[in-house]
């Protein structure tokens, strides 16, 4: 979801603050201004999460995603037929009448002007929140089944919504993603084994009645109250068909104003706040251009906490251009830190050892997986990666794209997926470029046509010898469903050869909700492919408000992408040597880059990376998305971003 003020690019900043300053055990982590929470949610592995917001809608989705441990059942409504809600609420046909709210306000129905959904979309959230709500009135859902469906809804609005950013306006022509239509993913929930508790509630006063170990503050920054600019999400979250006035169909709210949007009252709410806090480590973040200026808040934390451990961390955030660059021209998002002098009662709960997301049969939210098991794909990573990029890049340069794991992940204006395997991207634009049903279609007609199954060696023996004469990317993603490790590879000759997947490789129900999730992302991004080595993509038309991805094979592994008997180039030490080269070359033109690679594989240490790391930054990954650590066990990789921001 596309929220002012999101912190899902500071994550790993977060935490860096927390691993520096907080030296004993902490069991709990209170998020008091959670947004759409991914402060807590990513947080939620590592302790208790107390969860707040004043919006309501707000307050839904961290009902399902903090307070829930596991995915509902659902019992009763399987008890009455419903097997998959989700489905049923997508499919069901439905009849438009005077009680579609959001169809008569927000949508072009019979000549209204507001153009946030069309009519289609419009009409299936109506059903759909109508419908949710019979079930609870009639008993078939608990409080917890309730909560998670309507995060559902909530979460599935933006991704057809008319709007540039935020519901403070809609488009006057139809975005090309508002005319897909509206599809309901479920919500993945982290199980940490924990009485995760949510309030919607003003922070305030529900200060008061809290304590714990960590407090993390994100308020408002700026004069502009958040319920104007969600204030959709608000009505269909709480349904509760309000007056409207404007032309965008605001909602009145008064009540649920913030008074850190009012200059006037922003630096008493803030010092209320911390006074009031009954929690010995307190993390704040902040714009520079925000309401409150940097003395300000300095003054109020070294007032009420112990001065000696006050912080500040400065993020740079972005520049404004001008021939003569001053102080004032930079623009940075601020840590606080100060630890306050107080014991905090402690909570008999401790995190379990094994910590498993709970995975629903429509997956959606979190990444996206490429359905292409490409080696050394990124998916795993990801949640340590991402953080670490700009939070705004204009242009995005997947330069090793594989699988496209990374670049179908990013935020960006325009993506550039390249690869120097040509069947990979030829795969990549097939996907695009055809229509969903007839992509699936294609494929089911090759399963049935050749018999292909996990079991029919000779089915899928006679079709590779059909691709090998046709080249059909679309043919070639199906014959990798049925191949051994679902993998590419190619002779000398160009002819796939990998051998068949016996009893393992098939086109399962799993992998088709994968494919299908991967085509629907990918026909909402403005991609351009390209196949060419590295060192021909031209970056003549870069600037510094982009990014350059590399993930290229690892020197130091044995891999065999980069062994040079896959029918394309080796990777060896002058290769190696040309990446880097070109990385300093982007460098001095202020280009901001971004390098997967390994320091140590095996007892093996790669010390041309190492040596040419030490002029940029380096940023250690953990496979296990724990702390990470610049010692790695022996047998271990040193796995590793490197970036020149």
């Amino acid at each position: 979801m596309r929220f002012i003020g999101s912190k899902i690019n500071l994550l790993s900043q977060i935490e860096k603050v927390i691993n520096e300053n907080v030296k004993e055990e902490v069991k709990s982590f209170t998020d008091i201004f959670s947004g759409t929470g991914v402060v807590g949610e990513y947080f939620k592995k590592d302790y208790r999460i107390i969860s707040n917001d004043l919006l309501y809608f707000s307050y839904i989705i961290q009902k399902a995603k903090i307070e829930n441990n596991t995915i509902p059942d659902f019992k009763k409504l399987k008890a009455v037929g419903i097997d998959d809600p989700l489905f049923y609420l997508e499919n069901e046909s439905y009849s438009i009448d005077s009680n579609y709210f959001i169809t008569h306000n927000f949508s072009p129905y019979l000549d209204n002007e507001r153009m946030y959904f069309t009519v289609k979309n419009a009409g299936r959230i109506d059903f759909t929140r109508i419908t949710i709500e019979k079930w609870n009135n009639e008993g078939l859902l608990n409080e917890k089944e309730y909560t998670y469906l309507l995060a559902v809804l909530i979460e599935a609005v933006p991704f057809i919504s008319n709007i540039s950013g935020t519901y403070g306006a809609y488009l006057k022509h139809w975005d090309k993603r508002a005319l897909s239509d509206l599809k309901l993913r479920s919500i993945d929930v982290i199980n940490n084994g924990m009485k995760n508790r949510c309030y919607n509630e003003d922070a305030n006063k529900l200060i008061k009645r809290l304590e714990g170990d960590i407090l993390y503050i994100d308020p408002p920054y700026n004069g502009r109250q958040y319920i104007s600019n969600y204030h959709l999400l608000e009505t269909i979250a709480r349904y509760d068909n309000p007056v409207l006035y404007g032309k965008t169909g605001l909602r009145k709210y008064e009540e649920e104003k913030s008074r850190y949007c009012i200059r006037s009252e922003v630096a008493s709410s803030f010092e209320d706040l911390i006074k009031h806090a009954r929690f010995r480590h307190i993390i704040v973040s902040y714009s520079s251009d925000g309401l409150l200026s940097e003395p300000e808040i300095e003054s109020i934390l070294m007032k009420h906490g112990k001065k000696s451990t006050y912080r500040i961390y400065k993020l740079p955030y972005r520049k404004y251009k001008s021939k003569h660059k001053q102080e004032s021209d930079e623009l940075y998002e601020y840590l606080f830190y100060i630890e306050k002098d107080i014991d905090v009662a402690k909570t008999k709960e401790s995190k379990p050892k094994n910590i498993k997301a709970s995975v629903g049969s429509y997956k959606g939210k979190g990444f996206i997986k490429s359905p292409l098991n490409y080696i050394g794909g990124k998916y795993r990573l990801l949640k340590q990666i991402i953080p670490i990029f700009p939070s705004k890049i204009n242009k995005f340069v997947d330069l090793f794209a594989g699988g496209f794991n990374v670049g179908i992940n990013v935020s960006a204006d325009v993506i550039y997926a390249n690869d120097i395997n040509t069947y990979v991207i030829e795969i990549l634009k097939a996907f695009r470029e055809n229509d969903l049903k007839d992509i699936l279609s294609h494929i089911e007609n090759r399963i049935i046509g050749f018999g292909l199954s996990k079991t029919n060696e000779d089915g899928f023996l006679k079709f590779r010898d059909f691709y090998n004469r046709s080249k059909n990317p679309l043919d070639l993603y199906t014959l990798v469903c049925y191949s051994f490790n679902y993998q590419l590879r190619f002779n000398n000759s160009h002819e796939y050869n990998n051998p068949f997947g016996r009893n393992r490789s098939h086109f399962s129900d799993e992998l088709k909700r994968k494919l299908i999730r991967f085509i629907e992302a990918l026909k909402n991004k403005e991609v351009i492919f390209s196949a060419c080595e590295f060192d021909q993509f031209s970056f003549d038309a870069f600037d510094d408000a982009d990014l350059v991805y590399c993930d290229p094979p690892y020197l130091i592994t044995t891999g065999s992408y980069n062994d040079g008997n896959r029918g394309f180039k080796d990777w060896n030490v002058k290769q190696e040597n040309k990446l880097l080269n070109l990385l300093d070359t982007l460098n001095g033109r202020g280009i901001r880059f971004a390098l997967s690679n390994v320091l140590t594989h095996k007892g093996d240490e790669n010390s041309i990376l190492i040596n040419w790391a030490k002029k940029y930054n380096v940023h250690y990954l953990d496979h296990n998305y724990s702390n990470s650590s610049h010692n790695t066990r022996k047998g271990q990789s040193e796995e590793v971003l490197i970036t020149n921001y």
